[in-house]
């Protein structure tokens, strides 16, 4: 997303909020990201696929679905979280960073199951200061939210959500976070706010996890990932820059 008066860079957002800092999910954290205040642009292109420097690139270790059940759910979901955190001239978006991948491969586990969850009724709609309150499993909530994205597009717009331009998308994004749309067991807002936190999960999370794709999430906050000592430099008084390193690499 490239700077201007009206849109909000990721180099701003990186600045001022806590993902500058390390802290990756808050109220209304990357809200202004969707909808809000994006710059509107055309179709949704392809990654680049930007690879850090030149630097060696980390083993990716699944790229087959294990949740969703078909391709055309799955790129619903790979175009709502490119939007989310969009490519830009600062490194990868959602896609480039195996994002939706991650989150693939987070519901079809415990998170998806809830299985170390208290799940038992009886369910009333929560204040937004309570946690989880849905009857529905994170899966069940994810896989509804997906195809009613799909369903809102046919409906304002007569196409497929993947057929979207970016502006149209947005649109509908934004309208799951106002609870703009009618969903069963759960709120569009709480999806949203799923799908967010997911999204900023996958862009960070330690490459082994299958998102954060060679680290490139990292090397754009100059985060130096999991290194086996800082002895070397613990008493230097400049900043240090680290080549950053995935848990993966701590197995050789």
């Amino acid at each position: 997303m490239a700077d201007d008066k009206k849109g909000l860079s990721r180099r701003d957002f990186l600045k001022t909020t806590g993902i500058a800092t390390g802290a990756l999910v808050g109220g209304g954290l990357i809200g202004g990201l969707v909808g809000y205040n994006t710059k509107k642009e055309g179709p949704v292109g392809g990654t680049k696929g930007n690879g850090g420097g030149g630097a060696e690139h980390e083993v990716v270790r699944n790229r087959g679905l294990m949740f969703f059940q078909n391709m055309g759910e799955f790129n619903i979901l790979s175009q709502a979280v490119e939007r989310i955190f969009p490519e830009d001239d600062l490194g990868p978006g959602a896609i480039g960073l195996g994002v939706p991948y991650f989150i693939d491969n987070q519901l079809a586990g415990n998170y998806g199951s809830n299985v170390k969850e208290y799940m038992q009724g009886p369910f009333f709609a929560g204040e937004s200061t309570q946690g989880y309150q849905s009857k529905l499993t994170r899966a069940e909530m994810f896989r509804q939210g997906v195809l009613k994205m799909d369903e809102e597009a046919k409906s304002r717009f007569d196409k497929r959500f993947i057929e979207l331009e970016k502006n149209q998308m947005d649109e509908i994004i934004t309208a799951f976070q106002k609870n703009e749309v009618d969903m069963k067991g759960v709120s569009s807002e709480y999806f949203f706010k799923l799908l967010r936190q997911a999204t900023l999960e996958g862009a960070y999370a330690d490459p082994i996890y299958n998102g954060n794709v060679n680290m490139d999430a990292w090397r754009m906050k100059e985060f130096p990932g999991n290194q086996m000592s800082y002895i070397a430099d613990i008493e230097s008084e400049k900043f240090m820059k680290y080549e950053p390193k995935s848990l993966s690499n701590m197995e050789h």
